[in-house]
């Protein structure tokens, strides 16, 4: 039975941005990838829209650069910006290459360019995708390249608990070297020993009740650099999608931006539309402004769904834009070229993380982060429709690029303790996790959702501190699982969320609360950066 392995890249995440990484490195590095489950079916194999960037003689990078930061309001870092929209269609190309079918529009009867969508936020048409199922095309388009890489080995089925480093002589951190993970199949702890580690791990949605993510999105990266010692910023900011289907077995199944951006429509029961009341755009305004008026209407009316109609197109040109939304509803009992569909918005993205630069780099030597689970300040206080797989393959190239430049001023990495299960002993009160699990998704959703007081987040705090300490005792007594790692982490993102909602007395993008309702501009605005607190424990691996 393996106890340790060792890579001179292991990659934690096996979603767009991870396997993206993974293909740009060189072939001579010895590379290992970890999928929590399966190698598909994180977030990215769920998204429907696509992949905003600039492949339209019409548009133009200053365009896109101007729609991000309106969207971002006043967030946004412009050097990530416009690194990553000028970088954007040479990723698109580069995915092409690698096999990802995009739709092509017809002209004559033969393929021309891109077929691209428009979505909130967006002054022109610059989203590629694949029919609506981009997020699926590239996922699996990407498991096949890494399948075919010889020097790329992948663990499913394996979770990542904590991050290992060096430790200096006074007590600044020096490197990490690897990270221990539950292989989840033997049930045992193995290490990965690496002279570079990545987080890829994607966002922490699953922290609220409602969300459009999978079961995986619990925050794991987050909480992992958290406690290793590197800074977060903007954890404020979730995004809730506005449409997700609102139906007791739709499972987190949202209806893409995309149906709005071709013509759908948001109506309440009675069948009159509401958006023209909260903004000129009406519903191509961006996703915070959308979900607050839909929070708006459900509470003023007491619903518990309004209704996105796109009925009134013709049904062929629903079902060929929208093949899977379309047949997924159908299966449901909704027939979305005929009738309205209910809908409810969800948690959807997590637009703060862990620090890095435009490299990828974290606090960390050794360390870096890329996708969902990264803060690189492209999104500032709210996400642009499309931007983050944009994100995703412009960042995860940027970092491969850099770990192929650096790695060689790593040494092999050195060696890492044994994990110690000598005090601990199997669990008989895992009701106890079942139980903290649902309270603390429950009152994060009541109390830090898309409308926020004072009141609520002090409340959340205090239950959270509570959660904190009783997760803490159990899992110093009990071998870990799955489910107690991913507690104990979405517990630490949730009291990250708190501290940062906490901390931000205005509203902004996607930040909205009735203590401060207006936005603050008596000062230039500022991320909300959180300096992790000083280390307890001894270093796990020697010392470099």
């Amino acid at each position: 039975m393996a106890t340790s392995f060792e890579f001179d890249v292991a990659i934690i995440g096996s979603g767009a941005s991870g396997l993206y990484l993974a293909l740009n490195l060189p072939d001579d590095l010895k590379v290992a990838v970890l999928s929590k489950g399966e190698l598909e079916g994180g977030s990215t194999d769920s998204a429907q829209g696509g992949i905003a960037a600039v492949l339209d003689d019409k548009d133009s990078i200053e365009s896109h650069i101007q729609d991000t930061l309106n969207a971002g309001a006043g967030l946004c870092d412009p050097d990530a910006v416009r690194f990553i929209v000028e970088n954007g269609a040479k990723s698109i190309h580069a995915l092409e290459s690698f096999g990802v079918a995009f739709t092509h529009r017809t002209d004559a009867g033969k393929e021309a360019d891109y077929h691209l969508t428009q979505e909130g936020g967006h002054s022109h048409r610059r989203v590629v995708h694949s029919a609506d199922t981009t997020g699926k095309a590239v996922e699996s388009t990407l498991v096949s390249r890494v399948q075919e890489r010889a020097n790329v080995t992948v663990f499913e089925n394996f979770t990542a608990i904590d991050l290992v480093r060096t430790t200096r002589p006074d007590g600044k951190p020096s490197r990490c070297v690897g990270f221990y993970a539950l292989d989840q199949e033997a049930g045992h702890v193995v290490a990965f020993r690496a002279r570079v580690t990545v987080i890829a791990t994607g966002g922490a949605s699953k922290v609220y009740l409602y969300t459009s993510n999978p079961d995986t999105s619990s925050g794991d990266g987050i909480a992992m650099a958290w406690r290793a010692g590197c800074r977060v910023a903007n954890m404020e900011f979730t995004q809730f999608h506005p449409t997700c289907l609102y139906h007791p077995r739709a499972k987190s199944f949202l209806i893409s931006e995309a149906v709005r951006g071709e013509g759908g429509v948001l109506k309440l029961p009675d069948g009159s539309r509401f958006m023209d009341r909260f903004d000129p755009r009406a519903e191509l305004a961006p996703r915070d402004i959308v979900a607050r008026a839909i929070d708006h209407e459900m509470k003023l009316h007491g619903l518990e769904c309004v209704y996105l109609d796109i009925s009134f197109k013709p049904a062929e040109f629903v079902k060929s834009h929208f093949p899977n939304i379309y047949e997924t509803c159908l299966q449901y009992g909704f027939d979305m070229t005929k009738s309205p569909l209910p809908v409810v918005p969800a948690a959807h993205y997590t637009c703060g993380g862990v620090m890095t630069d435009l490299a990828g780099r974290a606090d960390i030597a050794g360390l870096y982060a890329v996708g969902e689970a990264a803060y690189t300040g492209l999104h500032g206080a709210n996400r642009m429709a499309s931007n983050s797989l944009l994100e995703c393959l412009v960042m995860s190239e940027a970092a491969a690029h850099d770990i192929a430049t650096e790695i060689g001023k790593f040494d092999g990495p050195p060696n890492i303790q044994p994990w110690d299960e000598s005090w601990v002993r199997d669990s008989d009160e895992e009701v106890v996790v079942s139980h903290n699990w649902d309270e603390l998704r429950r009152f994060m959703w009541d109390y830090v959702g898309i409308v926020r007081t004072n009141k609520r987040l002090e409340r959340a705090k205090h239950r959270v501190d509570l959660l904190l300490s009783e997760i803490a005792e159990y899992y110093s007594n009990f071998r870990v699982t799955s489910d107690l790692l991913e507690l104990r982490n979405l517990a630490v993102v949730a009291d990250l969320i708190i501290q940062s909602a906490m901390a931000r007395k205005e509203s902004r993008g996607i930040h909205y609360t009735l203590d401060y309702p207006e936005t603050d501009t008596t000062a230039p605005p500022r991320p909300t950066v959180l300096n992790p607190p000083a280390r307890k424990r001894k270093p796990l691996a020697e010392t470099a």
